[in-house]
């Protein structure tokens, strides 16, 4: 009783060092307070079961599943589908979510393949998301040698497929356990689309979707088993295009105007502006178009441009000069430009609460255990990579909680500028593999993957159970979310823009 009296006492909000919170906080504490204070009075039920028990039955129910939420993850290791076109992945995540019991809504926020999976009623509102979008150009076999299915075709190098899959697992488990203990509250499964470059859960945030969630809980694929207190990188992208006049390159070629001088115009200022921004900013870019033949003055041409920063003000500065360079490159080559946004995410907002919370459930979960052929796979793999900075056999560890950022973006930032979010990576590819990269798609169509991805799920499932049954989890993320967001407003950097259903076509 007396723990549970320390968890409620939070309320009175001294720990922030205000004498008055007003607004959206407190209306969301007026939410939470009756069923924390009814959950605080509550006395033990002698002869009930203890935490470890329920815990023990979700990672079980998880477990007895196991074949199942690989074989969905296979399947959709399969479809490779990419970004915003993953219709049969979205799908059949649907259809396992709807015969475990949740009410699906399809097609939210004017994107077809984003949905939202519903169960229960009232407060807390726990979001467990997932993602299932491939990468364009890396198709691959589950072998470890670099063969395609399909030259050129897409595949899983981000481990998505495992995602989805692995969050459907969690959900269910989760759902399972509220209904056998009739416990309230709403669990929602967000599936989200277009990850990879297409800022899918931007949208669902512009359009409102998460706005009553208490907390949300992610998951990705990794080499390594850990959770992070650390931040993202803001990321901005878009396709510049420029038009100019087509002649014949060798007969006429003073008639023409190059599209193309357009935009190797850009890339050279662009590239010379590397020398003064930031050193932790990232600037990338591929020619998508840059013409047809080389004796035809090329009319269009469209170079596809990311900028990076783990400050989302600082990147705007970066980006505005990019946009500088576009203009002067068409102005100096006689063409027109005009550029389109495809996505803008922001870094993603820590929550050290809730990390330290999921990180106590990873390692209660532990890590993983290759069997003779999966060891014998792995030491293949590893003779396809450069160096890594962990051992084989460190996917067993648990690493520790770790508070440095990462170098890649991810529409979770938007997300956990809105409410408290938290992410575990677990080891679904060998130790040493990097993301995107032909070997994390062939670790992700075996065994490898599927045993990483239940580690994540196992998680997941634990970490929300403890946001269901201790009120004073949610209450204590919250003032550390406001704490950190402080005056802060989000607004999306995508604008009114409708989303970039065709950005991979």
């Amino acid at each position: 009783m007396g723990v549970r009296l320390r968890e409620v006492s939070f309320l009175n909000l001294t720990v922030l060092g205000h004498e008055k919170l007003e607004g959206a906080f407190m209306n969301r504490i007026a939410m939470l307070l009756p069923l924390a204070v009814a959950l605080a009075f509550e006395p033990p039920i002698a002869g009930g079961r203890a935490q470890d028990d329920t815990a023990s039955d979700l990672v079980q129910g998880i477990e007895a599943k196991r074949g199942v939420y690989a074989e969905v993850a296979k399947q959709i290791w399969g479809f490779a589908e990419v970004g915003y076109q993953e219709e049969k992945s979205s799908a059949l995540l649907q259809s396992h979510l709807a015969s475990a019991g949740f009410t699906v809504q399809k097609g939210v926020a004017d994107i077809p393949t984003a949905f939202v999976a519903s169960y229960g009623a009232g407060r807390p509102v726990v979001a467990i998301i997932g993602e299932f979008d491939a990468l364009p150009g890396l198709s691959q076999e589950a072998v470890p040698r670099r063969k395609p299915i399909v030259e050129n075709g897409p595949g899983h190098g981000c481990g998505h497929h495992l995602f989805g899959a692995g969050s459907v697992a969690a959900a269910i488990a989760v759902k399972e356990w509220m209904a056998s203990n009739q416990r309230s509250g709403t669990l929602r499964f967000y599936g989200t689309p277009a990850e990879e470059g297409g800022s899918g859960k931007v949208y669902m945030v512009r359009a409102g979707l998460f706005s009553d969630v208490d907390v949300a809980i992610a998951w990705h694929p990794a080499d390594r088993n850990e959770v992070s207190v650390g931040t993202t990188l803001a990321n901005a992208s878009a396709k510049f295009r420029f038009r100019g006049i087509s002649a014949h390159a060798s007969s006429a070629p003073e008639k023409g105007r190059s599209a193309l001088d357009g935009v190797e115009a850009m890339n050279y200022m662009v590239n010379m502006m590397r020398e003064h921004i930031p050193p932790d900013a990232r600037v990338h870019y591929v020619i998508t178009r840059g013409g047809s033949a080389p004796n035809v003055v090329p009319d269009f041409a469209e170079v596809y441009y990311y900028a990076r920063h783990p400050d989302m003000r600082v990147l705007d500065a970066i980006w505005n000069r990019i946009l500088k360079a576009a203009d002067a490159a068409a102005l100096g080559t006689e063409t027109t430009i005009e550029h389109e946004i495809i996505g803008a995410v922001y870094n993603v907002l820590p929550n050290e609460y809730l990390a330290r919370l999921q990180y106590k459930n990873l390692q209660q979960v532990g890590g993983v255990t290759y069997s003779a052929d999966e060891q014998a796979f792995a030491e293949a793999i590893r003779k396809e990579l450069l160096e890594g900075d962990l051992p084989l056999g460190s996917q067993e560890q648990i690493q520790p909680l770790r508070t440095s950022s990462t170098g890649g973006s991810s529409d979770l930032g938007d997300v956990s500028w809105v409410v408290p979010a938290v992410q575990v990576r677990a080891a679904t590819w060998v130790p040493g593999t990097p993301a995107h990269s032909w070997q994390a798609v062939a670790c992700g169509g075996t065994s490898i993957g599927a045993k990483g991805m239940l580690v994540a799920a196992k998680t997941m499932a634990l970490t929300a159970r403890d946001l269901f049954t201790e009120p004073g989890h949610i209450l204590k993320a919250r003032a550390e979310f406001d704490s950190r967001r402080g005056n802060f407003v989000y607004k999306p950097r995508i604008g009114d823009r409708k989303p970039a259903l065709d950005y991979r076509k």
